[in-house]
């Protein structure tokens, strides 16, 4: 007796179809799971026994031997435990029913409850591009299903259920993604509250306008914090595909509420100093996505930056480079994305003091240098905006006039980003961050006293080929806020000062 159901596994973000045989003879009694199946796979076999039983079924005193199609990639996970069921029950004849065009995905509890499992979004798109009408996941997961056109997902709370619809008794209801619930952050903090620093809030503005990359220097207490923290709610809007993206990859590592659709807010992660290289890129004996991944289309910020290990910070370089993470293994090689705004904040020596107006700096010229030294160049270069946060003074810290809003800043920001959604829309970026050496020149127009600004910033200042395009992006960004169709000297001007503090801080290194 032989059976077959098609299901969905996944490698990477990569969903392929996966066929779940199940084939019952005569011999010895045992139960074998074939295919390259992993740990929790294999454990598959007691779950269905159990949930079989207990759900009423007979569990066959045969020879079962099921199979996992390909056979050359290897499965993971307990996302088999339905179609794993359903084959059986069928092989055997205790259930009739022709699946057609659907596949079933689900873990299963020794008593038949159907439990939620990860990466339920990827893979139901692409049950849907191979041609499948119907999807049969966990209740949990189906609002993140649901979100895909094309395709039927029906939620599935207990077997008993699943079979009563297979069944034609009673029917389930599919599911609709404008009953899901949406998968809301932690409420977003406003710059309202943020006092004075009105410098380091403008470059935070220009940061969020294009998507640039930040390193806010200065002492302990001066709000460097606290700046970051709100530069999420100045972020533009999220559009469909960059939700559906954020979505999948917060849906394979299983970051995702229970019962939620799409993301709506644009990622926050702020990992511990201590974090390890491969949980900031991504890895594991099956790779999955770190830190970068996870603020894909958000920000990852890193405070206290020299305290993170020199490893850590130097696998940045690249994915920042490159917009993607590439983690090579035996088994193959996966990809994530990784387009991020990196938020960094330090102190500009040990003791905190350095520059303070009252307070001296402690730090002896070995001990300052080798603090620093932890920041590499190719890093610092690859950091758009260099922003001097000083401590704020008595009356800003008392004025009761209100600060501007979040909400105020983000208006700008949003008309910003419509005009550089306009402009790119037959590329593959949609901000001024990501332009390509290639589309630099056509997308940044210099007034003459612009260029001439620029050419004597790159002599004075020394800088390198990357400054040099960096500095024309965030100047494309300033030129953007103020709805400029060519750059002035004056967006050059203040781009350039977003690159000065290197020379500030780094240059004391050779003193």
């Amino acid at each position: 007796m032989f059976a077959r159901l098609p299901s969905v596994g996944l490698f990477g973000m990569q969903a392929y179809i996966v066929e779940v045989e199940a084939d019952i003879s005569s011999g010895l009694p045992g139960f074998d799971v074939v295919g390259l199946p992993d740990a929790a796979v294999r454990e598959s076999r007691e779950r269905v026994r159990s949930a079989l039983k207990n759900c009423g079924f007979e569990f066959p005193v045969s020879r079962i031997t099921a199979n996992l199609a390909p056979a050359d990639i290897r499965k993971e996970g307990p996302l088999y435990d339905l179609p794993l069921l359903l084959a059986i029950l069928k092989a055997t004849k205790q259930l009739q029913f022709d699946e057609g065009d659907s596949v079933f995905l689900g873990e299963l509890s020794l008593t038949g409850e159907v439990r939620p499992i990860n990466g339920v979004l990827p893979m139901v798109i692409e049950a849907q591009k191979q041609g499948f009408s119907h999807a049969f996941v966990p209740a949990d997961n189906a609002a993140e299903g649901a979100v895909v056109e094309g395709i039927q997902v029906y939620p599935v709370e207990h077997i008993k259920q699943l079979i009563a619809h297979l069944s034609g008794e009673k029917h389930i209801q599919a599911a609709s993604q404008k009953d899901a619930p949406q998968e809301d952050g932690v409420p977003l903090l406003d710059f309202a509250d943020v006092r004075g620093q009105e410098e380091a809030k403008r470059a935070l503005e220009v940061a969020a306008a294009g998507g640039h990359n930040v390193l806010l220097i200065g002492s302990p207490g001066s709000g460097k914090s606290m700046l970051a923290k709100r530069l999420p709610s100045i972020l533009p809007d999220m559009t469909f595909e960059e939700k559906l993206e954020t979505t999948m990859l917060h849906s394979i590592s299983g970051n995702l509420r229970p019962g939620s659709s799409l993301v709506q807010t644009r990622p926050f992660r702020s990992p511990h100093h201590t974090v390890s290289p491969a949980a900031l890129a991504g890895g594991g004996s099956v790779p999955r996505p770190g830190e970068l991944s996870l603020s894909h289309n958000g920000v990852l910020f890193l405070d206290e930056l020299p305290e993170f290990s020199r490893p850590s910070l130097e696998v940045l370089r690249q994915p920042l480079e490159d917009g993607k993470v590439t983690i090579s293994r035996v088994g193959g090689t996966f990809s994530y994305p990784c387009s991020v705004m990196l938020v960094c904040a330090m102190n500009p020596c040990p003791c905190g003091y350095y520059g303070h107006p009252t307070r001296p700096c402690t730090c002896n010229k070995r001990s300052a240098n080798a603090y620093l030294s932890k920041i590499s160049g190719p890093l610092l270069d690859r950091i758009d905006i260099h922003v001097e946060v000083p401590p704020v003074q008595f009356d800003a810290l008392s004025d009761k006039r209100p600060s501007e809003s979040s909400a105020a800043i983000k208006e700008r920001v949003n008309r910003a980003r419509d005009i550089q959604r306009e402009r790119y829309k037959d590329m593959d970026f949609s901000c001024n961050a990501r332009l390509t050496p290639s589309s630099i020149r056509e997308a940044c127009p210099m007034t003459d006293g612009a260029e001439a600004m620029l050419r004597q910033a790159f002599d004075i200042l020394g800088l390198s080929a990357r400054a040099y395009d960096r500095v024309l992006k965030v100047s494309r960004t300033i030129a953007d806020l103020d709805g400029a169709q060519i750059i002035d000297a004056a967006h050059v001007a203040e781009a350039i000062q977003y690159r000065n503090l290197d020379r500030k801080y780094w240059s004391r290194e050779q003193k």
